[in-house]
């Protein structure tokens, strides 16, 4: 990457106020408050993908298939799905699912103007009265920028660790 400066000490300013933001945006999402997650989180230039994996020989790669997702997102459609979640005709998530964001392993580097993180993460998911929870767990490749001083999600790829999702559905944020 030009510009790379390398990366963030843990410890560090950067590091910190990554750790920050990533605990603030799993607390948003945990507590329902997508509304506050995507006003105050998000870039309204965001690309938030989920692509589609499948199981291949070490040889043909991580298995990821080039342009094919299970949610290819931008501002206006995060915004659709956060504003129909604020009505009566949310069914998917009526009553809303429990869920919990577990994020570890965060890295950190500064490439020019962005912040590139990296970041395992765990969903548990818990829907109505089911006792077998649902996890979806994988990396996070997101890169954040600073826009009128805030740090703001620009870019997130999520790299789920699984080849079928055996969920309800995908009406949750990553």
């Amino acid at each position: 990457m030009a510009g790379r400066t390398g990366r963030a000490r843990v410890g560090s300013a950067l590091y910190n106020e990554i750790v920050e933001w990533m605990d603030t945006e799993a607390e948003l999402l945990d507590a329902y408050q997508e509304r506050e997650w995507l006003e105050a989180m998000v870039s309204r230039d965001v690309v938030y993908q989920v692509p589609i994996r499948q199981t291949v020989e070490r040889a043909r790669g991580s298995g990821f298939i080039d342009g094919a997702f299970h949610l290819d997102e931008t501002y206006g459609s995060l915004e659709s799905r956060v504003a129909r979640n604020e009505t009566a005709y949310a069914w998917a998530e009526d009553p809303p699912s429990r869920i919990r964001h577990f994020v570890t392993g965060i890295r950190v580097a500064e490439d020019a103007d962005l912040v590139i993180v990296r970041s395992n993460l765990l969903i548990y998911r818990t829907r109505q009265e089911q006792t077998q929870p649902q996890l979806l767990s994988g990396e996070r490749q997101d890169q954040l920028r600073r826009e009128d001083g805030v740090l703001r999600l620009l870019r997130r790829e999520v790299l789920l660790d699984l080849t079928v999702i055996g969920t309800h559905n995908l009406s949750i944020f990553f």
